[in-house]
């Protein structure tokens, strides 16, 4: 039997049917206000609140929340907003005689509404404008992004990263050097959203551009740094990890840019890498060590952003290194893969419903 096209009507009333059967209004509406007063409320307000009680905290609230909204309008639709509120609050009426002057007898009210939702349209129209172009920035990340497992001849690599928005400021990469040699990084450029996702894409054009003629790391870190230092704004910088290994070899070297520690997982114990050097683009010819380190067979290094470890659950506690560190050790014999898979999805876990503050990457490469 065929069944027919619902009409317009038909499908708005089956998605407010849907979402009645959905549920979860109280929490996803506490989390709206939440992200509403993250937004619009200034640390400063914030802490003002904090000594209010709840009555007084809500209208307070609700009025700087408002007068940051105007604020954040354009002229016109910020007029418009003032003029709909007030006919909304209005008890008077308004509309014409027989000979057309003005006069009070309709109920103004509708016109606020209709006003209010025109703005609430322009709204919603920018906001979809812009994640059109979000969604295309997210979709030229994705694309380079490399594979999650690698299989190089001595080694099992595996690589992941998620944006806590559209787009993010993370970095993973892995390139082929030459025959031989690979260099692996980890970067995590300072700030969030489409900002910090420019600065990452020109990060790793910069490591790809060099990395190739550089098998001193030291070197190759002075050369990112000051091309990074030139092209970036006042203030910004990039924490880095770059691993060169090379196939069916025991040896990695290891820059660290003022990333946090990597793990290393040797001898049934799990310890804390230096963190090594200044972070990427704070000053002009910064001059880098690097670690080597010679690993055993079956032996682990895990590096990852803050992400991971800063994550946050619901009553605000962070996730922590020590976490991370357990599960490496309780699943170090599992492959690279695996162990990735079960530490993403135990921060999922950990994290619940709260809100995801920053994105998430993990660099796990075991000798074999």
């Amino acid at each position: 039997m065929t069944k027919n096209n619902p009409n317009k009507e038909q499908k708005l009333f089956q998605t407010l049917k849907d979402d009645i059967r959905k549920g979860g209004f109280t929490s996803s509406l506490s989390s709206e206000f939440s992200d509403v007063k993250d937004f619009f409320i200034t640390e400063e307000r914030k802490k003002q609140l904090a000594g209010m009680g709840s009555i007084k905290s809500f209208f307070y609230t609700s009025w700087w929340g408002l007068k940051e909204l105007l604020f954040k309008l354009t002229p016109i639709r910020r007029m418009l907003l003032v003029i709909g509120i007030l006919l909304m609050l209005s008890t008077g009426t308004i509309g014409f005689n027989d000979g057309d002057s003005l006069i009070i007898s309709r109920d103004t009210s509708i016109f606020g509404g209709i006003i209010i939702l025109f703005i609430l349209m322009l709204e919603l129209r920018d906001k979809l404008l812009a994640k059109d172009e979000l969604t295309a920035g997210r979709s030229v990340q994705s694309a380079l992004t490399p594979e999650q497992t690698h299989s190089i001849p001595g080694w099992d690599i595996w690589l992941y990263t998620n944006s806590a928005n559209d787009v993010g400021g993370d970095l993973v990469d892995i390139i082929q050097l030459n025959d031989n040699k690979h260099g692996i990084t980890i970067a995590d450029v300072s700030g969030k959203g489409l900002g910090a996702a420019l600065l990452m894409a020109k990060l790793q054009t910069i490591i790809r551009a060099f990395a190739p003629d550089y098998f001193s790391i030291s070197k190759l870190g002075e050369k990112i740094n000051n091309s990074f230092f030139k092209d970036i704004l006042p203030n910004s910088f990039a924490s880095m990890v770059y691993f060169l290994i090379s196939e069916e070899s025991n040896s990695i070297e290891i820059l660290n840019a003022g990333h946090l520690p990597p793990l290393l997982y040797q001898n049934d114990e799990v310890a804390e890498l230096s963190k090594g050097n200044v972070a990427l683009g704070l000053a002009n010819n910064s001059k880098y060590k690097t670690e080597k380190l010679k690993l055993k067979k079956n032996d682990i290094l895990m590096a990852f952003s803050d992400g991971l470890t800063e994550a946050r659950n619901l009553e605000g506690k962070f996730y922590g290194t020590e976490v991370v560190k357990n599960l490496l050790k309780y699943h170090h014999k599992l492959s690279t893969e695996e162990i990735g898979n079960k530490i993403v999805a135990h921060v999922n876990m950990f994290i619940g419903e709260a809100k995801v503050h920053d994105d998430l990457s993990v660099v796990i490469m075991q000798k074999k």
